[in-house]
């Protein structure tokens, strides 16, 4: 029985906590809502940080003989506490982990109820040690800070079994290979009313329908938990790929359990057989070595919950338009559209745990239950490739809007190059607990951590061309630190979105410069180095400059990534993809996904088969990502109307350095390559400005 809809809701004010839970107590009123939601998206309730009550009414009949139900809450943000017909139930903590708590002796002795939820989501005032594990809900510099996404977001429902519950299956590919696959099952098992006899019957069939295996175990299951692992084998298993390699032939598994012959209860995933591998981030997917391009996604919306399913999977569909690898859902736990979206459209995923700078000590315990609640939720996704335990471990206390002082700086590099108990301590206990759950892929313990000492560093964050130096520099840090370069998971530039009207472009140049600063991401102190405001006549002037300007960086930066393919990047991922409310971000798509010029720009730079002129010395090279050699590809090179022209071999998945142009001082430049296999491919150079 589904729970959502109309709800009764009201802030947690005075002693309201203490006595809205019994049936006795009056909501005439109370809000009237609907479920799920986010409380702030209500205007009722636009304005409070919570906590909020909520209370609805519900007739349920009581459950049969041998029947048992259970309550389930698949999304409460953050906090929550659950009372039925005033008997306290049980408490929730983590946003994205699906709860469940057994209410068969509540329904049975009568046909009416009433529900009552207490939820929080408490702002965290010492950002340097947050307590809640929500990632960039909870602390970003791309959103609005003030935002609160509290509230039970995902369905509510009463579900019945048999006497024994699966209350957890996790599904996790262990061999892909050419001749067979393999699946691991692990189950949780709830027994009620003593011993049990039981079979698990698990099968699994093709895209098609076609049964390519099957399993039945007799067992005697003991009253209460119980904990079971079995492996299916698949003989010649359809293998998925990501899009740039093959197909993805998604399979069926499910597990039932029987008792006395009789379904008692049962789990149905989609999943797919693959394998995947690290070499010092360099990847490989079945055994196929893979250059990754990629970029930071970003939640389809602040109110995560109100996206539609059709919008999250667009997200996903628009990076691989963008000639795109993967995603990395960025310090978020995305909704379940975009993992299936990733999985029918082969895109890989890199999953962030909500972990994000700086957190206390006593939240070690639960960031590593959640952990583990994510690889259960998640780990039978073909597409997610990649874990990591902690975004940015650096504890810092700046707000949007405020410029990066020299004490800020100093303080956040002497935390990024020393060992702190956030890196050495919380990330090491996180990652352990992923990787013992999840043998089958490689578990990093954060992300942007340089080498230092005791410290033998990760992937880097390197915005060169908007925090520090031209964008040009990263080319030249790779080569000098290769150790720190291996894959860079964040850079770019913010650019005004085309979408702008709630800047309010008539008011230029007076815009509310304090306002789209502290609520809609805009660095002005950086700006006004890089593109000052006061360099442009009209606002359409100045946001096509800061277009313009993240095109070229972009460009730039992830053709010179391209040249260093595998020596010693493994690749890379641009920083971000889509805002996930009005923002002057670093975005590529607006919040209306109205694509800035970085779209287009990095779409092109991706593109699998790529001729690419190095601005700096006029080095002509050919990228070539495909399975296919291209044997006597014809490249000619145009600067400001001299044509060179080269006839010669690209080899499959490599790079190939072709020649030398004269670029100094060039104003046109544009690169072509021919071949049967790809046709005529066009790179242009509308901006050579950034060379330097």
């Amino acid at each position: 029985m589904d729970l959502g809809g109309g709800w009764r809701a009201h802030p947690a004010d005075g002693d309201l906590a203490k006595r809205f839970t019994s049936e006795a107590f009056g909501d005439d009123g109370w809000i009237d809502v609907t479920l799920p939601h986010h409380w702030r998206t209500h205007p009722g309730l636009a304005g409070t940080d919570g906590p909020v009550l909520y209370r609805r009414r519900f007739a349920y009949g009581p459950p049969g003989p041998d029947r048992r139900a259970f309550l389930e809450l698949d999304g409460v943000f953050y906090f929550g506490d659950v009372w039925l017909d005033g008997a306290y139930v049980g408490a929730t903590e983590g946003y994205f982990v699906p709860h469940a708590f057994e209410v068969t002796d509540a329904l049975a002795g009568r046909g009416e109820h009433l529900l009552a939820l207490e939820v929080a989501c408490p702002p965290q005032r010492d950002r340097t040690a947050k307590r809640t594990v929500t990632g960039v809900f909870g602390h970003w510099d791309a959103t609005d800070p003030d935002w609160n996404p509290g509230g039970p977001w995902r369905p509510i429902r009463v579900v019945e079994t048999g006497p024994v519950r699966i209350t957890r299956l996790r599904a996790l590919c262990v061999e892909a290979g050419v001749d067979r696959g393999r699946l691991a099952c692990d189950l949780a098992l709830d027994v009620r009313g003593g011993p049990a006899d039981v079979a698990i019957r698990s099968r699994v069939t093709a895209p098609d329908g076609t049964p390519l295996a099957a399993d039945v175990r007799p067992l005697t299951l003991a009253d209460g938990p119980n904990h079971r692992s079995f492996a299916l084998v698949v003989d010649d298993a359809p293998r998925w790929w990501p899009h740039s390699l093959g197909g993805q032939p998604l399979c069926t598994l499910e597990v039932v359990v029987e008792v006395g012959g009789a379904p008692s209860d049962r789990r149905t995933l989609r999943t797919a057989f693959r394998e995947v591998r690290a070499d010092d981030w360099v990847f490989s997917v079945n055994g196929e070595r893979i250059f990754l391009k990629g970029t930071n996604l970003a939640p389809t919306r602040l109110a995560l919950g109100d996206a539609t399913a059709e919008e999250v999977a667009a997200d996903v569909r628009l990076a691989r338009d963008a000639n795109l690898d993967f995603v990395r859902v960025h310090a978020h736990v995305g909704r379940e559209e975009l993992y299936a979206a990733a999985d029918e459209l082969g895109v890989l995923v890199w999953q962030d745990l909500p972990l994000q700078w700086g957190y206390a000590r006593g939240i070690r315990r639960e960031a590593v239950r959640q952990a583990r609640a994510m690889v259960d939720l998640l780990g039978h996704h073909p597409s997610v490739f990649l874990w990591c335990a902690h975004n940015s471990p650096f504890a810092h206390e700046r707000e949007p809007g405020e410029p990066w002082t020299r004490g800020r700086l100093v303080k956040l590099v002497a935390t990024a190059a020393l060992p702190t108990w956030g890196k050495q301590v919380l990330d090491r206990s996180i990652a352990r607990a992923i990787a013992r759950a999840d043998q089958t892929r490689p578990t990093v313990r954060h992300s942007g951590v340089l080498p230092g000492p005791g410290e033998p560093g990760t992937d880097a964050h390197a915005f060169f061309g908007w925090y520090h130096g031209s964008a040009g520099d990263l080319a030249r840090a790779v080569r000098r630190w290769p150790r720190a370069a291996r894959f860079v998971s964040e850079f770019g530039a913010q650019a005004v979105p085309t979408t702008a009207g709630w800047m309010e472009p008539p008011r230029w140049p007076h815009l509310d410069w304090e306002r789209l600063a502290r609520h809609h991401a805009l660095q002005l102190d950086v700006f006004g180095r890089r593109l000052p405001p006061s360099d442009a006549k009209t606002f359409e002037e100045w946001r096509d400059l800061t277009q313009a300007y993240q095109a070229a960086l972009l460009q730039l930066q992830v053709e010179d990534l391209r040249r260093c393919r595998y020596a010693p990047v493994g690749g890379f991922a641009q920083f971000s993809f889509a805002d996930p409310h009005p923002a002057v971000g670093w975005s590529v798509l607006d919040h209306e996904r109205v694509p800035k010029r970085g779209y287009g720009a990095l779409r092109d730079a991706c593109r699998p088969v790529l001729p690419m002129v190095e601005p700096r010395a006029g080095l002509v090279h050919v990228v070539n990502d495909t399975r296919v050699a291209l044997s006597g590809a014809v490249v000619e090179a145009v600067v400001d109307g001299r044509l060179t022209r080269w006839r010669g071999d690209v080899g499959a998945d490599s790079i190939a350095y072709v020649g030398t142009v004269e670029v100094a001082d060039a104003v046109d430049v544009e690169v072509a390559l021919e071949h049967p296999a790809v046709g005529r491919v066009v790179n242009r150079y509308p901006l050579l400005a950034l060379r330097p």
